[in-house]
């Protein structure tokens, strides 16, 4: 079992960048990662995933403005967001699964551990 939990959400303007973290019980090395968000009303949607090799993959949605990284001596996962727009507005969730990260890393039911979210408000 692994604990998450996430940092650095807040309000900022469109077009601002914001980095947020999620801190892991256990070293990130050991799983397969993700970031997820969702807004009130609609489901929890992959945001970018992160396989144990540094393969990594994004939704349509962020692809050029986010970037997911980890840093295993920390135990930490990690979210740059540049050139966030109102539409990023979310809870953010990170996620962690053990076994192959070989099957899509933006799918919310490949993961088992979660955590409790940080919130993202953009406004222009």
């Amino acid at each position: 079992q692994v604990q998450l939990v996430e940092s650095g959400g807040g309000s900022v303007q469109a077009g601002d960048s914001l980095r947020l973290s999620c801190a892991a019980s256990n070293p990130v090395s050991w799983y397969c990662m993700g970031w997820f968000r969702q807004t009130p009303g609609k489901e929890r949607e992959g945001v970018a995933g992160s396989d144990r090799n540094g393969g990594t993959t994004y939704a349509d949605s962020v692809k050029g403005r986010f970037t997911i990284s980890r840093d295993d001596a920390k135990k930490t996962l990690y979210l740059q967001m540049n050139s966030l727009k109102d539409e990023d507005t979310a809870m953010y969730y990170c996620a962690a699964a053990f076994g192959s990260c070989w099957s899509s890393l933006l799918e919310r039911s490949k993961y088992t551990y979660w955590g409790q979210g940080t919130q993202v408000t953009v406004s222009s």
